[in-house]
């Protein structure tokens, strides 16, 4: 994955701030769908790629930060843009805005919506801390009630100075992606070095 935010604020003095948030994230190898031949073979074929899924949101709104540890961040005019391999939308068999939204040989899509993010931090017990993050997105333009939801919990645990685990809980909702929850978890052994 490849995961790219920024929120800048103004103000820094006040707990209630205006802001402006951009995010941008996709893939950087092939995910395939896996699926038996006519001869009953396993076989795959390539469903998304390096900006394909690309997504890209940026807007203004208000920053709330009553702490270092929990911060929300409303943008009640965040543009949100979905690019796509234009030859997943231009197949002759495509049936249309099936591929993330986007429509037949087209390769982006627009939406304008509001988006609430929040982002909570917590020490659990000395060497352990864990990162909550939630982002809600619904778009004016078309079914404000279907509401996007992507959150993420890492739990990272601290070994000793060198070494650190790491545990990645992660769950999607976007009804224009996929029908229903994905859900991703990660356990990984992290070296730490300081320069």
């Amino acid at each position: 994955r490849i995961n790219f935010s920024s929120l800048v604020s103004l103000n820094s003095d006040s707990k209630v701030r205006w802001s402006f948030l951009t995010q941008f994230r996709t893939q950087f190898t092939d995910g395939y769908e896996y699926f038996d031949d006519a001869n009953g073979e396993e076989d795959r074929r390539v469903e998304t790629r390096f900006m394909s899924p690309g997504y890209l949101m940026f807007g203004p709104g208000l920053l709330y930060e009553p702490s270092e540890n929990f911060k929300i961040n409303a943008s009640p005019a965040t543009a949100k843009m979905t690019f796509v391999n234009k030859s997943f939308t231009s197949a002759p068999d495509y049936e249309d805005e099936s591929y993330f939204g986007v429509g037949t040989n087209k390769s982006t899509r627009f939406e304008l919506g509001f988006n609430l993010t929040a982002n909570y931090k917590a020490t659990l017990m000395e060497n352990v801390t864990i990162d909550n993050t939630l982002n809600l997105y619904s778009n004016y333009l078309e079914d404000p009630q279907n509401v996007d939801i992507d959150y993420t919990l890492n739990l990272v645990m601290k070994i000793n100075d060198i070494l650190s685990t790491n545990l990645s809980f992660q769950t999607i909702y976007d009804d224009n992606a996929f029908e229903g929850f994905q859900v991703r978890e990660v356990l990984g052994l992290g070296v730490n070095a300081t320069f």
